[in-house]
């Protein structure tokens, strides 16, 4: 049996521009027309599943895709800097800011660490596998992130050097206890 599993970052909003923690803001209208522009590039998806935030469930939508909200692909729980711009942590959180970069077992906002958020992933991805058949999900760069360092078994710092735009196409296929990526490619419509 095999699984092949498309991850597809959602449409850019104001948050990603702004280089802010998100704290679940919808797509911008910029965004939402480019998501919508690519809704021809999937065929029909058996399965489909979207990280529970407004902007993953509105890409799905935009995509045409019926997308099925998984617990498992909620980005990481940022804590107290949800919302907030990385500029603003650094110039009040230096230090917390410098232990979260360095070392993915930190959460000193108080949220997940982003360990716990590969290992929670990395429990969905698996459990996947354990099906067959094509599947698409919109979810969180940090929960793309974290999928493909999953998948590879690398160390956990290796998500920290992924660079994860929107709405491109991250491919695994799952099978015989373990995964294949393909990584990065554009859609079109």
């Amino acid at each position: 049996m095999t699984v092949r599993l498309t991850l597809v970052p959602p449409a850019a909003s104001e948050a990603l521009r702004e280089v802010r923690f998100d704290a679940d803001g919808p797509l911008d209208p910029a965004g939402l027309a480019r998501a919508e522009a690519l809704a021809t590039a999937f065929g029909p998806a058996p399965r489909a599943y979207a990280s529970p935030s407004a902007r993953c469930l509105g890409t799905a939508r935009a995509l045409g895709l019926r997308a099925e909200p998984a617990a498992g692909l909620a980005g990481c729980d940022m804590g107290r800097w949800r919302g907030r711009t990385l500029d603003d942590v650094a110039a009040t959180e230096e230090a917390g800011l410098a232990a979260w970069l360095a070392d993915p077992e930190a959460a000193p906002h108080g949220g997940e660490s982003l360990r716990d958020l590969r290992v929670r992933v990395g429990a969905w991805l698996d459990a996947l596998r354990e099906s067959s058949g094509r599947v698409t999900a919109v979810a969180e760069p940090d929960v793309v992130r974290a999928a493909a360092v999953h998948a590879l078994g690398v160390p956990d710092e290796a998500a920290r050097r992924l660079d994860v735009r929107p709405l491109t196409a991250v491919h695994l296929s799952g099978r015989n206890g373990r995964w294949n990526l393909r990584i990065g490619e554009p859609l079109t419509g």
